[in-house]
């Protein structure tokens, strides 16, 4: 006997296929975070303890499975950025963003690999919806804040995830050596972005010692993939 798409008898089926894919994309969320987009389907059906034919079920390859990710990930890079804007001091919302979404990117190595790499450069419509969602509120916050005079009026849009990138490449060499140090760098790069030079932030992130700098510096690996 057939069922149709209203027979109550389909609809556990409809659930359990849900919680199955949202089961994958959490697991897959934890493992890239952990070891990047390198990881493999295996180690993400392992993780989410579900056998991997049940993985390829929901998402027939990595790519499919990364999209999806990207797409939950830049929700809450979106809501960073809408939070920002909803700040009245237009310096206090750009700093927001960015310190926000580089906090973000610092403790998950796969989520900046998904915003910040490639994928992000291609015209995929998942990089285009993608570039589409995020840049014209970037835009406002730069706008807002150079308006204002407390950004420097020479800084354009296509800086700030060129910021993050960079930053992002100390998280990837002091990660575990000092998660923190990154901070330290970080807010002479904020003021860098001042229009008045005189206003400087303090530095408070512990700076690292030499044998801190050596180990940061010989121990980096690129990621995986």
């Amino acid at each position: 006997m057939e069922t149709t798409a209203d027979d109550p008898a389909a609809r556990p089926l409809r659930r359990d296929a849900e919680r199955n894919r949202r089961r994958i994309l959490d697991a897959a969320a934890e493992v890239f975070a952990d070891r990047g987009l390198g990881a493999s389907l295996d180690e993400i059906a392992q993780h989410a303890e579900v056998g991997v034919g049940t993985v390829y079920r929901r998402f027939p390859n990595k790519e499919t499975l990364i999209d999806a990710l990207f797409d939950d990930q830049l929700d809450g890079i979106v809501a960073i950025a809408e939070e920002g804007l909803a700040i009245d001091d237009p310096w206090g919302g750009l700093e927001h963003f960015v310190r926000s979404a580089t906090e973000r990117q610092a403790a998950n190595r796969g989520l900046k690999e998904l915003l910040l790499g490639a994928r992000m450069g291609t015209s995929t419509g998942c990089a285009m919806a993608g570039r589409e969602r995020i840049e014209p509120l970037v835009r406002r916050l730069v706008e807002r804040a150079q308006a204002d005079g407390s950004l420097r009026p020479d800084v354009v849009t296509t800086d700030m995830p060129l910021i993050q990138l960079m930053v992002g490449a100390l998280v990837d060499y002091t990660r575990d050596v000092d998660p923190d140090v990154w901070q330290r760098l970080f807010t002479v790069v904020l003021d860098g972005l001042r229009a008045q030079p005189g206003a400087r932030t303090p530095i408070t992130a512990t700076p690292l010692d030499d044998d801190g700098l050596t180990a940061a510096m010989t121990g980096w690996r690129p990621p995986r993939g």
